[in-house]
């Protein structure tokens, strides 16, 4: 059974991969970042985010 605090944590990990896509969307149209910067932006963000959360869930 799964329990409510990682259906949460897993919740908030999608909503916040969803955050930073609109923010690179949004880098891109706006300031005209360059595609690697804006993937080596996520690439980044989503390691930490993993790193913080898969502890959390084991």
């Amino acid at each position: 059974m799964v329990s409510h605090m990682n259906v949460a944590l897993v919740v908030f990990v999608a909503l916040c991969a969803a955050l930073i896509g609109v923010l690179a969307v949004s880098m891109r149209i706006r300031h005209k970042y360059s595609p690697n910067l804006i993937g080596a932006l996520i690439g980044a963000l989503m390691c930490f985010v993993l790193l913080e959360t898969i502890p959390a869930l084991i």
